[in-house]
């Protein structure tokens, strides 16, 4: 039994809580097991402790640097995961359930740590470029940047995923130095508690990154300001409740919500009983019914699929969520646990209640359930329950009301416009998924769900071999619908990094800008020098270190040879009669000719700081170079990114980005790119 103990919250870098308050017990059979905390918080003192001591720290540090301690504090998290897990199946979860919750959220941090390293800076203004001339002479241009806000983001998770809600907001408003106040709900924030002792344990956190609010927020969202943000994850009647409080409104404070929705599920009327795709179909829903127990704000509330596969669909399924095994996680086979509470319970059953009236009722408790395991007659159990509507075009209950269980109402459709029409009816929704063998259903079908769905999953045998299913966000794809879904966006990638900084833009001379971004601004001032820019090692390279090359003309054996070489006997090389009939009325070279020409005039042959190019970026053909044209390039070091990284014998090393210009005789741009190469540390 587990001894009841009080939570505690960690504001303005202590921990608070001594007085027990509201009790919480376990989901599986009602045991008191935590309290809450009756001391008072007081949120002038966090939100002054964020802003001041939070951002320092953070800003002591860079994207980058910031980047590598996520990684490590994923490191540290995932070698003590075991712990968690043990907490974790108090709030009803089985073992798979949990997986997303801890391993799910460890592995957002190690995404964003990964995303930090490859796309932001080591510097803490991120250019959003490129840079566009405002003025005919070249003198003024402008460009836009992104830099941290100074400000604190509250973020306020629901009670399903208590690690995952935490981390997936935790890792972008890190990456933007904002630190962080988190609110997770009351009803498993034991298990929020438990991961946020162990991150602050793990000593890798800056002071003031990361507070945690046990219980209610009082009059946090008051004390807040412009810059600031705040992020939330719940029902949409909360959502609405929250966005309406009167200091966010004036304050103009940045408000994302993620909220409960009735996701949708559509069989295509090309999928037969026979085809495989019907199988995936029926394992998607069920999957999605009984994960989590139904606790997922992704879950497939509504099935919707052809009239005449409404008997078959209804069987096969019945006869999927007959072999679930519910009861405590701990038991052999268990495949589904217990909702959350017996709150959660009794308005899940309140609402299925709601969302029979007038239905079919296909499976539910009266179906031989009978959890498994000691003390679950006091467990917040609740059977898989799948309703039959087959008259959705009407029926609006099945559109407007959500049971947050495993619950699933299908109904019918005529033909797959109506299909998408109801989808649509639950007025903005975080995904759906289509299940079809026809790609031209798919490009029917998919825009027009995309305008009311955040994401759109489409299944078929194929996309099944790897597919992560319906109801699992991925830190590198959006995570938000429109509407009922809150109208908010979270995760893809480093869209949410961007959320929790500041855009502004810049107008100056290039040289200016160069200096602001940290990159080389096309018609900045270089530096030129004796020195190679490929001699000079990471530390010693400057951004605006520049080489002007010597000249090369193209002659007709150059594009012979480079023909000969590579293949390429394209007609405009090779065809003088047929190359007169076209734009440029002449043979030209080989635009890949010119890339390695201009190669050949930069590159310094002997052994040095640079080891390896590893891409081009941004690679552009401007005009055209014949025969007889003399080229030259200007290789100038445009960005600098110090990964901290080592090579296998223990160098240094870091990444550089090259501005490559090719003109030809006239000084007319001709080619354009970037070249990435790994550049040598001295150290």
């Amino acid at each position: 039994m587990h001894t009841p103990t009080t939570l505690q919250s960690l504001i303005a870098g202590r921990w608070l809580g001594t007085e027990a308050h509201q009790p919480l017990h376990s989901a599986l059979d009602n045991q008191l097991i935590y309290h809450t905390h009756a001391d008072k918080i007081a949120f002038g003192e966090a939100v002054a402790y964020a802003r001041k001591t939070g951002v320092q720290a953070l800003m002591q540090m860079d994207f980058q640097k910031r980047a590598q301690r996520l990684k490590a504090l994923a490191a540290y998290l995932m070698e003590r995961k075991e712990e968690l897990y043990e907490i974790s199946h108090l709030t009803g979860a089985t073992r798979p359930d949990s997986w997303v919750d801890v391993e799910g959220g460890i592995g957002t941090l190690y995404a964003y740590a990964s995303i930090g390293g490859r796309e932001l800076p080591s510097s803490n203004v991120l250019h959003e470029g490129p840079a566009m001339a405002l003025g005919k002479r070249g003198g003024f241009a402008g460009t836009h940047i992104l830099v941290p806000r100074g400000g604190v983001a509250v973020h306020i998770n629901a009670f399903n995923f208590p690690i995952w809600g935490l981390l997936e907001k935790f890792a972008p408003s890190f990456l933007a130095a904002m630190p962080c106040i988190a609110k997770p709900a009351t009803a498993t924030s034991y298990l929020t508690h438990a991961v946020v002792k162990m991150m602050m344990e793990s000593g890798l956190l800056p002071e003031g990154c990361l507070q945690l609010v046990i219980g209610s927020t009082g009059d946090l969202l008051d004390r807040l300001n412009g810059f600031d943000a705040v992020t939330f994850t719940g029902s949409a009647d909360t959502a609405a409740k929250l966005r309406g409080n009167a200091n966010l409104i004036r304050e103009s404070v940045p408000f994302t919500a993620e909220a409960d929705s009735l996701n949708a599920a559509i069989l295509a009327p090309d999928v037969t009983p026979d085809d495989e795709e019907l199988d995936l179909f029926v394992k998607e829903v069920a999957r999605e019914m009984t994960g989590k127990a139904g606790q997922k704000c992704t879950a497939i509330r509504r099935v919707i699929v052809p009239e005449h596969l409404a008997d078959v669909v209804g069987e096969r399924l019945r006869a999927r969520l007959a072999k679930i095994v519910v009861g405590n996680p701990k038991v052999e086979g268990v495949r589904m646990g217990a909702l959350a509470s017996l709150d959660q319970h009794r308005d899940v059953s309140e609402r299925v209640e709601m969302l029979a009236r007038g239905n079919e009722v296909l499976f539910s408790a009266r179906d031989g359930f009978q959890p498994v395991g000691d003390g679950v007659a006091a467990g917040a159990f609740f059977a898989p329950t799948l309703l039959l509507c087959r008259n959705a075009m009407v029926n609006d209950a099945v559109h407007d009301i959500e049971a947050f269980g495993p619950v699933s109402t299908m109904m019918t459709y005529r033909d797959v416009d109506e299909a998408l029409a109801l989808a649509a009816r639950g007025k903005g929704s975080l995904v759906t998924t289509l299940v079809t063998k026809d790609p031209a259903i798919a490009a029917h079908a998919v825009p027009v769900a995309a305008a009311s769905h955040g994401r759109v999953h489409i299944l078929d045998r194929v996309a099944a071999v790897d597919s992560t299913g319906h109801g699992s966000p991925l830190p590198m794809l959006k995570h938000g619908g429109p509407g009922r879904a809150g109208g908010g966006e979270e995760l893809g990638g480093i869209r949410a990094v961007k959320h929790f900084l500041q855009r502004a833009a810049v107008q100056g001379s290039p040289t200016m800008l160069a200096a602001v971004t940290g990159e080389y601004v096309r018609g900045a001032a270089v530096k030129e020098s004796d020195v190679h820019p490929f001699r000079r090692y990471f530390e010693d390279l400057e951004i605006g270190h520049s080489l002007l090359t010597h000249r090369r003309t193209v002659s007709e054996a150059d594009i012979v040879n480079f023909g000969g070489v590579s293949g390429d006997y394209f007609y405009m090389h090779f065809d003088e009669i047929a190359a007169k009939d076209t734009q440029f009325g002449k043979r030209i070279a080989h635009g890949y000719f010119v890339l390695s020409a201009a190669a050949g005039l930069f590159v310094s042959p002997a052994p040095g700081p640079v080891l390896a190019n590893y891409g081009l970026d941004n690679l552009r053909f401007v005009a055209p170079v014949a025969i007889g044209d003399t080229i030259r390039a200007r290789l100038t070091c445009k960005r600098k990114v110090d990964r901290n990284r080592t090579d296998d014998q223990g160098r240094g090393q870091g990444v550089v980005a090259w501005d490559v210009q090719v003109t030809n005789q006239n000084d007319e741009l001709v080619a354009s790119y970037d070249i990435l190469t790994l550049v040598q540390k001295r150290g």
